[in-house]
């Protein structure tokens, strides 16, 4: 039988050619991974080479046969990319490499030889979407955080784990991280395309030109400048021209300049910009492949009929960041207009869509997609089915929080999906996921998790993707404490869109059901997850402690930050309504269980840290879990001197004094007063014991 073998040579010639700088380092990566599983010992098997033959297959596509003397596996593809997609799967399905190997920590155990099957023979299929790939957006944890000593090591695995995935196209980080990795996202092959936020790639006009206001109508020539010297940086690149104009920042336009206060006024200036930049782009590159984002307040202007677009560029709808093609939630203005891709729209059709989404409201960014996974599979079939598979844009963010999404929709954009067939796809994929990265032992027990997850996520709406993440616990505490401290008499006005209340005090009391229903619910599953670890607990056996490992490091550990993050919310708003009663003292304790609730949460993502994970989330600048938990001790200070200053002795004697001491006032106190956390440690100690 053939066999490969860690002698196993790979060509780095096709046809007599050196491959070129992407095929070459998809080799190296298949080269580092047949170390990992041959272990070098002698064996008597003569090895397999892998050669590399150009033939005329379709873009993208490749075929793998073994050789008719059986000495030669045989990979042919028409250019790099069907190249690309051959090695890993080489990888893949014959080394037994998985796409998120680097993200999910899959263990390899070495043997001498890996035998390949006679007549072995593989042809590849078209995938069901044209241009697919990940956004790299809100990137603050891999953007801080380094592997091996290297910062560009995390946007190399990333851009692997992407291949792997069969995507050929990305936005290599936001505004700065965009252009830095720009080039080396080319390099491996990928197409280069651009946030909605930032047209053509270009640097932004304020970052480019600080000293002048950013306006169009007051400085045309700095923008049309900034466009044309982005597109002839990147002209000679792989590039889908992203087309547009939102803003200085990821938000209207308008809101810098007010004299655009009509939709049609809007609308006629996003429309001859587009048309300008799409001139200017053809006029570099004649046969550019252009897009433009149909996003938030942009969807409104096009539904509205106050865009007009050239029909040659691929519109992109975008979901609202919860899964739903429909617009985003911006404030308290959310109304949900369709954005699902129109079925008799006769253009290039695609889609930006969120497995990751930063709000301020109740998005998750640290924890996954709180919506059914099934859902994601009705509404990616819909788009399927409505013609929108020129362009598939995923939200990423940091990718590891975020692998068991990213890697069902890699399922859906290489072999597409039918309303008849979603829900069996998914149900299908969770298992073969469970299997894949935690075994046959534990596959049942995890999948099951996967799917109870959801069913935890408070649902703050009527519609099934109103389902909030870590961020809804976070924001909605530090909106309402923050309330209470500048002005208790009146509500939370930036959370009228979750609670339908009056006065900061109804919304209080909202809030602390939902949350302390959340907390509830997920305590359950944490309970259930860390029953199937003890599925995964072996002394000896390397896959099982790594998929126990992998269960603690993803599903488990955002479990238990729901949990915490949710109980710390509940604490919290029942310390504001005993304040609302003047029960300062109580008031005082309970935001003390929230900070507590708060810290436990920050401390259980730091201590999922380990090996190549070291200060992964110490950068959490968005959720912030730890400034939830530093607003809680705020509100504490803020309480406790209501309640007991400015003296500050009377709590202190009431809960360190013994009852024949407490009350004889000699002297108000014996010793330095005590800070908030030591006082909140007496009085816990009273009232737990």
């Amino acid at each position: 039988m053939s066999c490969i073998t860690q002698e196993t040579r790979i060509s780095d010639h096709i046809d007599g050619i050196k491959a070129s700088g992407a095929v070459l380092a998809a080799r190296a990566d298949v080269i580092r991974d047949l170390q990992k599983v041959c272990s070098g010992e002698q064996t008597d098997e003569k090895p397999l080479h892998i050669c590399l033959k150009k033939t005329p297959h379709e873009s993208e596509q490749f075929s793998i046969q073994l050789s008719s003397d059986e000495s030669e596996l045989l990979l042919s593809a028409s250019d790099d990319l069907g190249f690309i997609y051959g090695l890993y799967h080489i990888s893949r399905e014959l080394l037994g490499v998985s796409n998120f190997w680097f993200w999910n920590d899959q263990p390899f155990t070495a043997r001498p030889t890996i035998p390949v099957s006679q007549g072995y023979r593989y042809e590849s299929t078209r995938a069901a979407v044209r241009y697919r790939g990940w956004f790299i957006n809100d990137e603050i944890l891999i953007d801080k955080w380094q592997v091996e000593g290297r910062s560009d090591l995390p946007w190399i695995m990333a851009f692997e784990a992407l291949l792997r995935s069969g995507g050929n196209m990305v936005i290599p980080g936001t505004d700065r991280n965009s252009r830095l990795y720009r080039s080396l996202a080319a390099s491996r092959g990928l197409y280069i395309t651009h946030h909605h936020a930032e047209p053509l790639g270009a640097e932004m006009f304020i970052r480019a030109r600080p000293d002048l206001e950013p306006s169009y109508a007051l400085h045309p020539e700095v923008f049309h400048q900034l466009w044309r010297e982005s597109i002839a940086e990147q002209k000679d690149t792989n590039v889908i021209w992203n087309l547009g104009f939102r803003g200085q920042g990821d938000y209207p336009f308008w809101h810098n300049d007010p004299s655009y206060d009509t939709d049609e006024k809007r609308g006629a200036l996003v429309s001859s910009l587009i048309k300008m930049q799409y001139d200017f782009v053809k006029e570099a590159v004649p046969d550019a492949v252009c897009c433009t984002n149909l996003y938030g307040e942009v969807m409104e202007l096009y539904q509205k009929g106050c865009l007009s677009l050239p029909d040659e560029i691929i519109k992109i709808w975008a979901d609202n960041g919860f899964g739903k093609m429909v617009s985003r939630r911006q404030g308290n203005h959310n109304p949900r207009v369709p954005s699902m891709p129109e079925k008799d729209y006769k253009s290039r059709k695609g889609i930006y869509y969120h497995v990751s989404f930063f709000d301020l409201q109740a998005a998750n960014h640290l924890t996954m997609l709180s919506c059914p996974a099934e859902m994601v599979c009705r509404e990616l079939a819909a788009v399927l089915e409505n013609g929108g598979s020129d362009y598939w844009i995923i939200n990423c963010s940091n990718i590891k929080p975020h692998v068991y999404f990213l890697d069902l929709i890699a399922e859906l954009w290489n072999n597409g999906c039918t309303a008849a067939t979603a829900e069996a796809i998914c149900t299908q994929h969770r298992t073969r996921y469970a299997e894949r990265y935690y075994g046959e032992v534990a596959k049942k027990a995890v999948a099951e998790l996967i799917s109870a997850y959801a069913d935890c996520a408070p649902q703050y709406g009527p519609n099934e993707d109103d389902r909030a993440g870590e961020q809804f616990s976070n924001y909605g505490t530090r909106n309402l404490l923050s309330q209470y401290m500048k002005n208790a008499a009146e509500p939370a006005k930036n959370m009228f869109w979750a609670f339908d209340a009056h006065s900061l005090k109804e919304q209080a009391e909202a809030f602390s059901n939902v949350a302390q229903e959340a907390a509830e619910r997920y305590h359950t599953l944490r309970i259930r997850a860390e029953g199937c670890t003890f599925l995964l607990k072996a002394d000896s056996d390397k896959k099982l402690l790594a998929a126990k490992t992998l269960l603690e490091d993803s599903l488990l550990l955002q479990v238990r930050l729901h949990e915490y993050c949710y109980t710390g919310a509940a604490f919290a708003m029942q310390a504001l309504l005993h304040a609302f009663s003047a029960d300062y003292k109580q008031a005082f304790y309970l935001a003390g269980k929230a900070k507590d609730a708060f810290t436990h949460a920050n401390e259980a993502m730091r201590e999922r840290e380990h090996g190549k994970w070291r200060g992964f989330y110490a950068n959490d600048c968005f959720s912030d879990l730890k400034t939830s938990a530093r607003l809680a001790g705020a509100f504490m200070a803020y309480v406790r001197n209501q309640g007991d200053g400015p003296d500050f002795y009377r709590w202190q004697r009431e809960f360190t004094y013994s009852d024949a001491d407490r009350n004889v006032v000699t002297l108000l106190l014996w010793e330095n007063r005590l800070d908030d956390d030591e006082l909140y440690q007496a009085m816990k100690a009273r009232f737990e014991a």
